[in-house]
């Protein structure tokens, strides 16, 4: 079972179509006691940092999140699933996160990089520049596109995990991997046939 952790914040309607399209047996869990068991964890999420880690909290999840991941249950996150994985945020304020790698969540700033100053957020169709032998991209070509829509961007401590990079004034990291902990940035789920590639690769790890 595919548990898709829905905390009211994501569009979970379409990410769990998606990923029993992809063969997947995803369901909506809540609780602790309905994650009990998953052999994989999906965490989609559009929203706030703050508000979404506060929800998890408020249902009890991060914790049981934290210990299921660590003991080797493959996890998919995407957009928010991807920023809570570090350990803070700066998204209106300072929050912490999962903890689950090390490094931050920052909003899009080219000032001192020699950037292009460009509209945030971030919206539409952008190429991911893919990095390793990361199993989520099995199949997917370097240069691919995929749908992005968010203001802020992980900046991990450990260049060991950056799975793929896409260019929005400069470099930023759209995909981690490490071990089982694999999330983008981008939303799988509206990136067509990429994104169904990819789910499918997540399903069939």
């Amino acid at each position: 079972m595919i548990a898709v952790i829905d905390y009211g914040m994501g569009n979970l309607a379409s990410v769990h179509k998606a990923l029993q399209r992809a063969g997947g047996d995803a369901r909506l869990v809540r609780t602790a006691g309905e994650l009990l068991g998953a052999s994989k964890i999906v965490l989609p999420g559009v929203a706030a940092f703050g508000d979404a880690i506060e929800q998890l909290r408020r249902q009890g999840l991060v914790e049981p999140i934290v210990q299921a991941v660590r003991g080797g249950v493959p996890y998919l996150g995407f957009c928010l699933g991807l920023q809570m994985l570090f350990n803070v945020s700066y998204e209106l304020g300072q929050h912490t996160g999962l903890g689950l790698l090390t490094g931050k969540v920052v909003r899009f700033d080219w000032d001192g990089l020699g950037g292009r100053r460009l509209a945030v957020p971030h919206m539409g169709w952008n190429q991911l520049r893919l990095r390793g032998n990361c199993p989520l991209f099995r199949g997917i070509a370097d240069g691919a596109y995929a749908y992005f829509a968010h203001s802020y961007h992980v900046v991990p401590m450990e260049d060991a995990v950056v799975a793929a990079t896409t260019d929005y004034g400069y470099d930023f990291v759209s995909a981690v991997w490490k071990d089982n902990i694999f999330a983008t940035q981008f939303h799988p789920e509206k990136s067509q046939a990429v994104g169904l590639q990819i789910l499918s690769n997540f399903v069939s790890l």
